[in-house]
């Protein structure tokens, strides 16, 4: 298949834009989290993730059992990417012939990455993708992943390598390390090694939902990302990149503090072995100033909370457009003292230029649950989702360019080099709006 008819075979397949996800949560039944330091016994429980450096477990039993323990506890909470309205678009738009997929990438021609990649492709880091799995057989993505570090957290008995939750981990992926191979997208550091964390389910309702792509129903637990994020840490990541939300509005019903705490534990071991962790802001809209500190803080926690921008009217021919990358996008979540960095995500409208385009696979399970492989492309994505992984890759290109940084320095590389843009409001940028090269350099 040549080149164009590859990009016209992925758009084809998506036949929408989709935001990038956001996070909703729910009570989970007969699992919970436990402070293993207080309980009194383990054994008569059913261990689902053993979180040893921060004393936690993750645990199937009663409710009845957990509260006679004594121990200090929450029940696990389930998360599902909530998905948001498609925006359509009317048939299949080929790309010019006279244009390779990069001219299509403002994202990463906004942020220099050509220029910072004179300085380093982030050779020697290791990025964790903790999401919905990567397809390591998709031609952007070939030798990028180590397999062997990989893991599934996911609660299903699928594996990783694939992607089994839906295209939205590839497309993460491809934005932080895509290799540059000729006339196609490019990782913001390609050099960089990438691991597979999937801790979302299997996409098997894919196979009735061909008005869309497989995504945006996977479910997961709060428990298997922590301890995804925990043995990312444990593995020597650099940085994890988290498109599924961390500062999640989780119900104050007794539970918040605890939460909190597993929040801060988790966090802080990240940042104590030398890993920065990336995560969505989320894509309502709305302000997370008022509820940040009963969720988290990245201050404790070590996380950059990314909220996301985009152009407007940009035009892949000339590199032109009526609004800058820097503009904050309106489905965008924000809040002084709530968001740490904004990086490109993409504007979201109907104008699909103005998205960020990457690689994706589409999974296809027959009716009995037999994965049947996966269908390779590229396709214009927008959300927070998408701008959380430009400042993971930048963040491999800090720790590939200074090995004996600590994860504070690489963070602080990457918040000290950023500015907020005089036109548009501070809360939507924290420190500012990321400077991939500024921070390479820095």
């Amino acid at each position: 298949m040549d080149r164009r008819s590859f990009i016209q075979a992925g758009s084809a397949s998506l036949g929408a834009l989709t935001l990038g996800s956001t996070v909703v949560t729910a009570d989970s039944t007969g699992r919970f989290v436990v402070d293993r330091s207080s309980l009194n016994t383990e054994s008569d429980l059913e261990i689902v993730h053993e979180l040893e450096p921060v004393d936690l477990l993750v645990v199937r039993a009663t409710a009845d059992r957990i509260d006679r323990s004594g121990a200090a506890f929450a029940p696990d909470e389930r998360l599902s990417l909530d998905r948001y309205r498609p925006v359509s678009v009317a048939g299949v738009e080929a790309v010019d012939e006279e244009l390779d997929l990069f001219d299509y990438q403002w994202d990463k021609h906004d942020q220099g990455i050509l220029e910072a990649h004179e300085i380093t492709r982030g050779e020697g880091s290791r990025v964790a993708i903790i999401d919905t799995g990567i397809a390591t057989g998709h031609p952007d993505l070939e030798g990028q992943v180590d397999l062997e570090l990989s893991r599934s957290f996911a609660p299903d008995q699928y594996g990783v390598g694939e992607p089994y939750g839906g295209a939205h981990g590839t497309h993460v992926a491809g934005i932080v390390a895509a290799s540059d191979r000729a006339g196609s997208v490019v990782g913001s550091a390609p050099g960089a090694e990438l691991v597979d964390l999937r801790v979302f389910g299997a996409a098997l309702e894919s196979r009735d939902r061909g008005d869309l792509p497989p995504d945006y129903w996977r479910e997961t637990y709060m428990g298997d990302v922590m301890a995804a994020i925990v043995y990312a840490a444990e593995i020597g990541c650099d940085v994890a990149n988290l498109s599924l939300g961390w500062t999640w509005e989780m119900r104050m019903d007794g539970w918040g503090k605890f939460w909190g705490t597993v929040h801060q534990r988790v966090g802080r071991y990240a940042r104590r072995k030398g890993m920065v962790h990336t995560h969505a802001s989320g894509n309502w809209g709305e302000s997370l100033q008022f509820n940040r500190d009963e969720t988290d803080s990245s201050e404790t926690a070590g996380g950059i909370t990314t909220s996301a921008t985009g152009p407007v009217g940009f035009d892949p021919e000339t590199g032109e457009y009526d609004e800058p990358p820097h503009s904050p996008s309106t489905y965008t979540t924000h809040g002084v003292g709530a968001i740490d960095l904004a990086a490109p995500g993409g504007k979201g409208g109907e104008f699909r230029h103005d998205n960020v385009v990457n690689a994706i696979a589409i999974p296809r399970f027959d009716e009995d649950g037999t994965y049947l492989g996966a269908e390779y492309g590229h396709a214009w994505f927008a959300g927070t989702s998408m701008a959380a992984p430009q400042v993971a890759g930048a963040g491999a290109l800090v720790a590939s360019e200074n090995s004996h940084y600590t994860a504070e320095q690489v963070a602080n590389a990457l918040t000290r080099t950023a500015s907020v843009p005089d036109e548009y409001e501070h809360k939507y940028y924290g420190h500012g709006y990321l400077d991939t090269v500024a921070a390479v350099r820095d």
